[in-house]
């Protein structure tokens, strides 16, 4: 099929660079994809531009209200085959995009071969959902933190990190000392691989552990 044009959608000129460059290790001969920093020059672009079209965009760095307002945009223009390209979707964000046959969903934190591969994907129209992504849609919350080795302990406590508790308050909650939490916490973050509780929270919120609504109450 028919390679189809690029155009990228974000605020950021670091990521707009680096989807650039990306384009150009996949087609070296072609030149640079369009770029929108906003939603009115996105909306502006696709109605002038009526064939197929991909648009890469980062829904959580990007001025929509809210997904609906993203959602409501999507079937105004149905020519256009999206590719969500994100740190920061939560599992609930996930399963909504994932309903949506046009959307494509890629995390940020993918090797260089699946930022490929999805970018090849939806040149040709076709779909494409990362592993990690993938995996998470088709695992219960317990299973995706036990992929990663954590105890059904630790993960009650990593959620509990993630409602934004202290170690002294979870000590207290769990009838257990600072001490012992605070060796669960390191040897969660060891196993998730991160190096602060705002990259714990982001997985214990894409993983499911806790919902949107209760992070941010």
């Amino acid at each position: 099929m028919h390679q189809i044009p690029f155009l990228i959608a974000d605020n950021q000129a670091i990521t707009r660079a680096g989807v650039q460059r990306f384009l150009t290790l996949l087609w070296p001969g072609c030149g640079p994809a369009q770029e929108v920093a906003d939603k009115a020059s996105l909306v502006r672009t696709l109605l002038s531009h009526p064939d197929p079209l991909a648009v890469v965009l980062d829904y959580t760095l990007f001025d929509f209200k809210s997904l609906d307002d993203w959602l409501i945009t999507a079937t105004r223009f149905s020519q256009v085959h999206w590719l969500a390209f994100s740190a920061e979707l939560s599992e609930g964000i996930l399963r909504r995009l994932g309903a949506e046959p046009r959307f494509s969903l890629l995390l940020k934190e993918c090797s260089e071969s699946d930022i490929l591969a999805a970018l090849q994907a939806v040149s040709r129209q076709e779909r494409f959902i990362c592993p990690q992504i993938s995996t998470l849609l088709h695992s219960s919350p317990e299973e995706k933190a036990a992929s990663f080795g954590l105890t059904p302990t630790e993960t009650e406590i990593l959620r509990l990190i993630a409602l934004g508790k202290s170690v002294k308050e979870i000590a207290s909650l769990r009838y257990s000392s600072v001490h012992t939490i605070t060796t669960h916490k390191k040897n969660i973050f060891r196993k998730l691989e991160v190096n602060n509780v705002h990259e714990a929270t982001r997985y214990a919120l894409r993983a499911g552990l806790v919902e949107m609504m209760e992070y941010y109450i």
